[in-house]
C-alpha cells in the first residue's frame, strides 16, 4: 500500500463519527433503504406501488416508526404509552387515507399468512415464560385473578354481544374469550418499572400480576380454540361441541409429543445449540399454526405450540433465557407487522355505526365487570383498600392477544367463502381493534399513575423500621412483616 493510501487511510480514521441519536436515526435510514432496495432488486415488480411486497414493506416500515414516535411522546409525571398503539393506528391510517390505500396494496392470503406467524412467535414466549416453580408455589388467589375476572368477562361479553350485536350464541363466546385476555405487551413492562421503584414489592403485588397474566392469557386461548372449532363445525351443536373438545385434546397431545422430540434434539453436544433449539422450536411452532388449518382443526395448532414451549423451557431449565432472547428478537420483527396489519383490516368507511356504538358498549360493560370481581377475588387475601383497587385496574389493558387471535375467525371465515360468518368474524375483529385502542393507553396511564399512589414502597418500610427502633411512631403493623423475599416466596 502507498504512503498516499496510507494517509488517506488515517486521514478517514480521524475524521469525527456521528455518535448518539444522529447516529441512530442515520443507521435505521439506512437500514430502510436497504431493506426497500433488497426488495427491489430482487422482487422488481412487485416492488411497485399497487403490489403487495411494496405495500408490506411500506407497512412494516410506518408500523415501526409509527411505535417509536409513539413510544417516544413523554409527557410529564405520565408514564408512556405503549408503542403498539403507534402500529395499530399506522395501519389504520395506510388502509383509510384516500390514494395511499391504492398504493399501500397488501394480498389478504400474505396478511392472514404474517399474522398466524406472529401468533406462534406469541404463544411460543408465553410457553417459555411459564415458570414451573411458580406453577407448583402458586398461592389461590393468584389462581383465583387467573382464573375468575378472565371466564366471568368472557361470559359477561358473550350475554351482552348476543343481546345487543345480534352475534349468535357461540360467536359471542368467541368475542368473549378475545377480548378476556389481558395484556402482557403492557402489564409486564409497567410492573417491572413498578417493582424497580420499589412500588408493591413487600406483598409481591407485581409478581403475582406477571405470573397470573400469563395464565389469563393460556385460558383464553384455550376458550377462544374451543368455541372456535364449535362455531365451524358441522353437523348438530353436540358434535360441534365434540370436535371444539377433540381440537384441544389434539393440540395438548401433539404439543407434548413434540416437546418430548424437541428434549432430545438437537442434542447438548452440537455446535451452536441456542441457534438450532430457537430454530427448531420456532419451526415447528409455525408447523403447528399452519397444519391444523390445513387439518381443519384450527383450535389445536394454538395449543399444541404453547404446550410445545412449555415442555421445551421445561426441559431446558436455566438454559431456556438464550432461546427466550431468540424468540424474542423475532418478536421485535412481527410485532409492527402484525399491529400493522390488524389495523390495515380495518376500513373506517365501512363499518357500521351500530357496530362500533354497540360493540363499544359490549366491551365497557365487560371491563366494568372485570374491574368488579377482580375487586371481589382479592378482598380476603391480604391486601389493603388501595392495593385491591390497584390490582383491579392493573387487569385492565388489551392488546397483544387481541391482536394476535381476534381476526382468526374472520381469516377462517373467508377461506370458507360464507359472507355470513365474515360479517361475524369483521365483528369480531373490530371490536378487537377497540379494545387495543382504549384499553391499551387507558390501562398503561392507570397502573402508571395509580402505582405510586396506591401502593407501598418498600423504602418507606425501612425508614418505618429505623423510626420503630428509634422508638417515633409507627404505622400499620402489617407492613412490617412484608419483605420482597417473602412476597417472592408467596408465589
Amino acid at each position: 500500500m502507498s504512503s498516499a493510501d496510507l494517509g488517506c487511510c488515517s486521514r478517514i480514521r480521524s475524521c469525527p463519527k456521528p455518535q448518539g441519536f444522529l447516529a441512530s436515526v442515520i443507521t435505521k435510514g439506512l437500514l430502510a433503504v436497504l431493506l426497500f432496495g433488497v426488495c427491489w432488486t430482487v422482487l422488481k415488480g412487485e416492488c411497485e406501488p399497487g403490489h403487495n411486497i411494496f405495500g408490506l414493506v411500506i407497512l412494516f416500515l410506518s408500523a415501526v416508526c409509527g411505535g417509536k414516535l409513539v413510544g417516544a411522546i413523554t409527557l410529564p409525571n405520565l408514564p408512556p404509552i405503549p408503542p403498539l398503539l403507534g402500529m395499530l393506528l399506522m395501519g389504520l391510517v395506510l388502509r383509510n387515507v384516500p390514494y395511499v390505500n391504492d398504493a399501500v396494496y397488501i394480498d389478504q392470503n400474505w396478511s392472514s399468512s404474517l399474522r398466524s406467524i406472529a401468533l406462534a412467535i406469541i404463544l411460543t414466549r408465553a410457553g417459555l415464560g411459564l415458570d414451573p416453580a411458580a406453577l407448583r408455589k402458586l398461592k389461590a388467589v393468584c389462581v383465583r385473578v387467573a382464573v375468575i375476572p378472565c371466564t366471568v368477562e368472557a361470559c359477561t361479553v358473550a350475554v351482552v354481544s348476543h343481546f345487543l350485536m345480534g352475534l349468535p350464541w357461540i360467536w359471542g363466546f368467541i368475542l368473549g374469550f378475545v377480548l378476556s385476555a389481558v395484556s402482557p405487551a403492557v402489564v409486564v413492562p409497567s410492573m417491572l418499572l413498578l417493582q424497580a421503584d420499589g412500588f408493591g414489592v413487600q406483598k409481591g403485588i407485581p409478581s403475582l400480576l406477571m405470573a397470573s397474566g400469563s395464565f389469563d392469557d393460556i385460558l383464553a386461548i384455550t376458550g377462544f380454540t374451543t368455541c372456535l372449532g364449535m362455531a365451524f363445525g358441522t353437523g348438530s351443536t353436540w358434535l360441534s361441541l365434540a370436535k371444539g373438545l377433540l381440537e384441544v385434546l389434539v393440540g395438548i397431545l401433539a404439543g407434548g409429543i413434540l416437546g418430548v422430540l424437541i428434549h432430545f434434539f438437537p442434542s447438548e453436544d452440537q455446535v451452536d445449540l441456542v441457534l438450532r433449539r430457537s430454530c427448531m422450536l420456532l419451526g415447528l411452532s409455525v408447523f403447528c399454526v399452519f397444519v391444523s388449518h390445513v387439518a381443519r382443526l384450527g383450535g389445536a395448532g394454538g395449543l399444541s405450540t404453547l404446550v410445545l414451549s412449555f415442555i421445551a423451557g421445561i426441559s431446558w431449565d436455566k438454559k431456556k433465557a438464550p432461546v427466550a432472547a431468540v424468540v424474542g428478537r423475532f418478536w421485535d420483527v412481527f410485532q409492527p407487522l402484525l399491529f400493522g396489519l390488524i389495523g390495515a383490516e380495518i376500513t373506517i368507511t365501512a363499518l357500521s355505526t351500530n357496530t362500533v356504538g354497540l360493540g363499544t358498549a359490549a366491551l365497557c360493560v365487560g371491563v366494568v365487570v372485570r374491574v368488579c370481581v377482580t375487586f371481589t377475588v382479592v378482598l380476603f387475601a391480604g391486601f389493603n383498600l388501595k392495593e385491591k383497587i390497584f390490582i383491579s385496574l392493573a387487569w385492565l389493558p388489551k392488546a397483544t392477544v387481541q391482536a394476535a387471535i381476534g381476526s382468526t375467525a374472520l381469516d377462517m371465515a373467508r377461506s370458507r367463502g360464507d359472507e355470513q360468518l365474515e360479517r361475524y368474524g369483521m365483528d369480531v375483529l373490530t371490536v378487537a381493534v377497540l379494545a387495543i385502542m382504549f384499553t391499551a393507553p387507558i390501562g398503561a396511564l392507570a397502573i402508571g399513575l395509580a402505582g405510586p399512589k396506591l401502593l407501598q414502597k418498600y423504602t418507606e418500610i425501612e425508614e418505618t423500621n429505623t423510626q420503630a427502633d428509634k422508638g417515633g411512631d409507627v404505622s400499620p403493623p402489617e407492613l412490617h412483616t412484608h419483605t420482597p423475599q417473602a412476597a417472592e416466596s408467596k408465589l
